[in-house]
């Protein structure tokens, strides 16, 4: 037996019922809990043995997150030292910069990149573990249960949705919205019906628009500006993206500004190959939001504008640019806040893709789609499926009388 489960075992009589830290026991059992397996098994004949659980799935969705965040941490600094630069500046200011301007700031050297770009994802995802964390001990400790594992995973979602240079309490505020008003005013985990990381994150971006969506932030570079590859498109479409030298491979890549995680359409086809071998997210919410974005679009393509150059966009861009693939594949798959019929979620794919273009298209004031039209079909996601099991209560009705 290891040293480290001996010292557990050791405190373990003093976080149980009537022990002198009771009260603080989904403490314990949280860090318990995470450096070792439970040994606890379910006994009766009506449960189903199976090696799945809570912990591993959020683990599972966690890994899957992983090209992400790699490629939101070597981005970020390559874009900040492009700036740099471009801009002539020689060093970075701050704190960052006791670290940052010992490894240079040349785009071509990969160590500089990664070193520049830590120092602005690790701070902001640390806030997040310890901003969102301190809510969901203080709702266990209060309601007496578990500490939940779900905010494992949001917390790196969350995260990986921010632009690097957003003040940290901001973070702060928009994790901690998310988790209580997005989730834990409901019951917690499994009773939530919109998304936590979405929740806190549309908090931000309706809050602190300037932090948000302004041009300045999405490169963390005092004094430099630049448009997303999106944010290009609406004012211009297409064009507009070329003209500023972003190529589809770039965006698919990518090698463009936005926010950390999300730029990468290449790290989002990884993890959801993860996510879809592990069959912990569904294939049938990803199918239904790409066929709802392809025939959307291609749908306003058939149209056409002469006033809005987003409706000629095709759907291979719209693949590509903003959030889409991020939350095509780590956000409308939340098991929890999706659709859970096999029918139901082709419906609730289908209408998150259709309202991301929709929003794209015809939304002058919001270039990005995915994240609002996630939290749209959150809603409906009930309704969805309520609707698809009394279809099914009548076939059957008809069927067999």
């Amino acid at each position: 037996m290891s040293a480290t489960r001996e010292f557990l075992d050791k405190l373990h009589p003093y976080f149980v019922k009537g022990g002198k830290f009771e009260s603080l026991y989904p403490v314990y059992e949280m860090v318990d809990t995470f450096l070792y397996s439970p040994p606890d098994v379910t006994n009766g004949s009506t449960h189903v043995r199976d090696a799945i659980d809570l912990k591993r799935v959020m683990t599972y969705v966690w890994i899957a997150a992983l090209p992400c965040m790699l490629f939101a941490i070597f981005n970020t600094g390559y874009q900040a030292n492009v700036a740099m630069q471009a801009l002539g500046t020689l060093e970075v200011p701050g704190w960052r910069g006791w670290i940052v301007n010992l490894f240079g700031h040349s785009p071509l050297n990969p160590i500089s990149d990664i070193v520049h770009g830590a120092m602005y994802f690790l701070p902001v995802y640390i806030v997040t573990l310890v901003a969102g964390g301190v809510w969901e001990v203080l709702f266990s400790v209060v309601r007496k249960h578990d500490v939940n594992e779900g905010f494992f995973v949001s917390s790196i979602l969350f995260a990986l949705t921010l632009p690097p240079s957003i003040p940290l309490w901001q973070v702060a505020l928009g994790i901690s919205f998310g988790v209580v008003i997005g989730k834990e005013v409901f019951g917690g985990t499994g009773k939530n019906f919109l998304n936590p990381a979405l929740t806190g994150r549309a908090f931000l971006y309706f809050a602190y628009p300037a932090s948000m969506s302004g041009d300045s932030v999405w490169t963390a570079v005092d004094g430099f500006s630049g448009a997303t590859a999106l944010g290009h498109a609406a004012l211009g479409g297409v064009a507009a993206i070329r003209e500023a030298g972003i190529s589809w491979w770039g965006t698919f890549f990518g090698f463009e500004q936005g926010s950390m995680g999300e730029t990468s359409t290449l790290a989002c086809i990884f993890g959801a190959a993860f996510l879809i071998y592990t069959r912990i997210a569904n294939w049938r919410i990803i199918a239904g939001v790409l066929i709802g974005m392809i025939l959307t679009s291609t749908l306003f393509n058939f149209i056409g504008s002469d006033s809005d150059v987003m409706f000629a966009m095709p759907w291979y861009w719209h693949l590509t640019l903003g959030g889409f693939a991020f939350g095509t594949v780590y956000m409308a798959t939340d098991p929890v806040s999706a659709a859970h019929t096999n029918a139901g979620r082709w419906v609730f794919g289908a209408l998150v893709g259709f309202m991301t273009v929709l929003i794209r298209v015809v939304n002058p004031a919001f270039p990005e789609g995915i994240m609002l039209a996630i939290l749209f079909s959150n809603i409906f996601a009930p309704l969805i499926d309520y609707v698809v099991i009394k279809v099914n209560i009548a076939k059957r009705v008809r069927r067999y009388g």
